[in-house]
C-alpha cells in the first residue's frame, strides 16, 4: 500500500488476483468506489476495496447477475434475498436440463420409424415445460359456465404438474397431451346432448360438485383393485340424477348407461390415459374412477335385465 494508504488499480488488481480490466470494469459499473485520483489522476482505492472486490468475485462465480450484486453490496441483509432468488432459478434451470435430457433420451431410445414424429412432439414443448395447453384442453370439456372455483379444483385435481425429473415416457405423455389439446375441437361436456339423454335439465355445476364427491370417496376401492361397492354404484347414479332433478328409479340406470355410452369421446379418453402416464401415480385419474363405476353400473344393469 502507498504512503498515502491507498493502493493504485494495479496493485488492488494484483492483491485481488484478477486483471486491470476487471477492477476497472467493477468500477465504471459503481460497484468499486475509487478512494480517489492521484496527482496524475489515477484511481486510488482504499483498504476495504480488496475484500469488497473478493466479495464481488465470489458472487459473480457463482452466477449472480451484477445487478443482484450491487444489492449485496448496498443494502444489509439483502444476501439472504439475493440467494434465495437465484436457488430458485438455478432450480428452474435444472429442471428444464432435466426435461432436456429426458426428451433427447426419448429420441434416443425411439425405434427409427418413431423418431421423427417424436422428435416434432417434444420440440414443441417449452422448457421448463407448462401444462397451460392441458389446462386450457379442460376448459373446452367442461361446460362453460362452471364456478370458478369448480373449475380450479377440478383443473387441479386433473391435470399433474410435470415432475422435477421427469422419464422419457412422461416427456412423451406430456407432448402427446400439448398436441392432443392443439387438435380438439368442439365441446365434448358430459352435460352435450345425445339422443339417449335420460331427461331432465342438466345442470353442471351440481353435476360435477356431486361427481368429484363420488370420486374421491370410490378412489380407495379402485386403488385396492376392488369391484366398486353397490354404495359407490348408486352414488355415481343419484349424482345424475340429482344434476337433473330426477329419481333414481331402474328406468333411470338404463337410460343413464345408454347415455354414458353415447357421451364416450376417444379424445377425452386419450386425455384421462395420458394424464395417468404423465402423472405415474397410483392415484386413480377423474377419468379412470368414471369409468369403472360406469362398467359396475352397466353390468348391474344387464344382470337385472
Amino acid at each position: 500500500m502507498s504512503v498515502e494508504g491507498t493502493w493504485s488499480i494495479g496493485e488492488l488488481a494484483e492483491r485481488a488476483g484478477v486483471t486491470v480490466k476487471t477492477v476497472r470494469y467493477y468500477s465504471d459499473l459503481g460497484l468499486l468506489p475509487e478512494e480517489g485520483r492521484s496527482a496524475g489522476g489515477h484511481r486510488r482505492y482504499g483498504p476495504g476495496a480488496l475484500d469488497r472486490l473478493r466479495l464481488i468475485r465470489s458472487l459473480r462465480g457463482l452466477d449472480v447477475p451484477v445487478a443482484d450484486v450491487g444489492r449485496v453490496l448496498e443494502r444489509e441483509g439483502a444476501l439472504d434475498d439475493v440467494i434465495a432468488g437465484h436457488l430458485r432459478d438455478v432450480g428452474s434451470r435444472m429442471v428444464a436440463l432435466r426435461w432436456r435430457e429426458a426428451a433427447l433420451r426419448l429420441l434416443q431410445e425411439s425405434p427409427a420409424g418413431e423418431r421423427a414424429e417424436r422428435l416434432r412432439l417434444v420440440g414443441s414443448l417449452s422448457t421448463p415445460p407448462s401444462t397451460a395447453p392441458v389446462a386450457r384442453f379442460l376448459r373446452r370439456v367442461l361446460p362453460p359456465r362452471l364456478p370458478a372455483r369448480l373449475f380450479s379444483a377440478i383443473s387441479d385435481a386433473a391435470v399433474p404438474q410435470p415432475p422435477a425429473e421427469p422419464t422419457p415416457a412422461q416427456v412423451l405423455a406430456l407432448a402427446r397431451l400439448n398436441a392432443l389439446a392443439a387438435d380438439a375441437a368442439g365441446a365434448v361436456t358430459v352435460c352435450r346432448t345425445v339422443p339417449g339423454d335420460p331427461g331432465g335439465a342438466c345442470r353442471p355445476a351440481v353435476l360435477y360438485e356431486a361427481l368429484a364427491e363420488v370420486y374421491a370417496a370410490a378412489a380407495p376401492e379402485l386403488r385396492a383393485a376392488r369391484q366398486p361397492s353397490g354404495g359407490a354404484v348408486d352414488a355415481f347414479v343419484a349424482a345424475h340424477a340429482g344434476a337433473r332433478g330426477l329419481r333414481d328409479t331402474p328406468a333411470f340406470r338404463r337410460r343413464l348407461t345408454v347415455y354414458l355410452d353415447e357421451l364416450a369421446h376417444p379424445g377425452v379418453d386419450r386425455f384421462w390415459r395420458l394424464t395417468a402416464e404423465l402423472a405415474a401415480s397410483p392415484e386413480p385419474t377423474f377419468g379412470a374412477t368414471d369409468d369403472w363405476l360406469r362398467a359396475a353400473l352397466a353390468a348391474e344393469v344387464t344382470s337385472a335385465g
